[in-house]
């Protein structure tokens, strides 16, 4: 852990600017809870193993911050170079930088894993002294991780529409009427879950969540899907084909946002939605319904969810151009609709029979071990004296 700590601040030395404090999220690019192993940053860099927790690391300093959940066992996994800091009892992490910190340091994040609200209240926190939060191009963690996972490559699958009990056309539809009624021509959906449900799809990215690791980008007139294209077997790509998505590499979200802000993105979709709603330069546009929509009730907006987009897409717009609102995808998701419900019985009664036998399997262990009179006398020892 000490070696890791030292090839740390080496890298935060040199960087440019050099940095005075280095925080590592336990979040992976998505904000998701739960990482795969290979997104397990800060679990490397303090040895700290729980799944929630923030790690700080400055030239002479090491702190961890994690919930009342985590304490005992914080305790037992840090090394003695590390302090624990306990949410809830000590200051959090971006007031005791701003108290402990001079003034004009630099602060550096991957701003990857770390969302545009966090990212917009540090700012705020580190204002007073002039501090600065400062993005690294690169993830300094990965840097000194050199036996770090590989990447995954679990082939995505489709989710039938047998389960899913709505098509990708009627959510798309429908998150289309949305964008129109906020004057947004595009929408950044980051959140794995809500990609995952919006394009019916699922994959085994991370340990007991279906889901894969992809952005997904919506326009008035296109949808894009970015992911590690050696996760997409042809079956799937014609699938996504089929329902008017354009798959692209994992990392050309990058670049795609940038033409999003500048409003190219759709020049370059080959496959188009058939949509109505039109967003072009021109001062007057006629719209599905024949009427002329002026130039200041168009869509212009770019809409992004500030508790999930990672701070570095947020970066690559206008901020006088983005529509700063929670996903309506989270809501929409979880109204149920009757076939998830069904779906939904069948898994409990699946899960309950599960339980069931897991109780008569512990059952007959007891009795083999213990037998009735052991049974019998361990009850009577818990309730000798209550009587007296």
């Amino acid at each position: 852990m000490a070696d890791i700590l030292t090839s740390l601040r080496s890298l935060m030395a040199s960087h440019s600017p050099p940095l005075d404090a280095l925080v590592v999220p336990s979040e992976d690019y998505h904000q998701s809870e739960y990482v795969s192993a290979r997104d397990k940053r800060r679990e490397f860099v303090s040895g700290f193993t729980g799944s929630a927790g923030l790690a700080l690391v400055s030239m002479n300093d090491a702190r961890l911050w994690t919930d009342g959940r985590y304490f005992l066992q914080a305790e037992q996994e840090l090394s003695d170079q590390w302090k624990l800091m306990r949410i809830g009892e000590d200051p959090p992490v971006d007031a005791w930088t701003a108290d402990n910190l001079p003034a004009h340091a630099a602060v550096g994040i991957d701003p990857w894993c770390i969302s545009v609200d966090t990212a917009q209240k540090w700012e705020c926190a580190f204002a007073e002294k002039q501090q600065k939060l400062i993005q690294t191009a690169t993830n300094l963690v990965d840097e000194v991780w050199k036996n770090r996972p590989p990447a995954e490559t679990n082939p995505l699958i489709v989710h039938p529409l047998e389960y899913t009990g709505r098509s990708v056309a009627d959510k798309l539809k429908d998150l289309r009427e949305k964008l129109k009624n906020e004057k947004a021509r595009g929408m950044i959906v980051t959140t794995l879950d809500e990609v995952a449900w919006l394009y019916n799809i699922r994959g085994n990215d991370v340990s007991y969540c279906p889901v894969v690791h992809a952005f997904a980008i919506v326009t008035s007139n296109s949808a894009f899907l970015y992911v590690d294209k050696r996760k997409v077997s042809s079956e799937a790509h014609s699938y996504i084909k089929e329902n008017g998505i354009e798959v692209r590499e994992y990392t050309a979200v990058s670049s795609d946002v940038l033409l999003l802000a500048s409003n190219q993105l759709d020049s370059t979709s080959a496959v188009k939605g058939n949509q109505s709603i039109k967003t072009n330069s021109s001062e007057i546009d006629i719209v599905g319904n024949g009427t002329a929509e002026s130039e200041e009730n168009k869509a212009d907006l770019i809409w992004v969810d500030p508790g999930s987009c990672c701070y570095a897409l947020y970066s690559k717009l206008n901020s006088e151009k983005v529509l700063l609102k929670q996903s309506p995808l989270a809501l929409a998701k979880a109204l149920k609709n009757p076939v998830e419900l069904d779906g939904l019985k069948k898994a409990h009664i699946r899960d309950g029979a599960a339980v069931v036998q897991y109780l008569v399997w512990l059952d007959k262990q007891m009795q083999e071990i213990y037998g009735a009179s052991g049974y019998f006398l361990e009850f009577k020892s818990e309730n000798k004296g209550k009587d007296s």
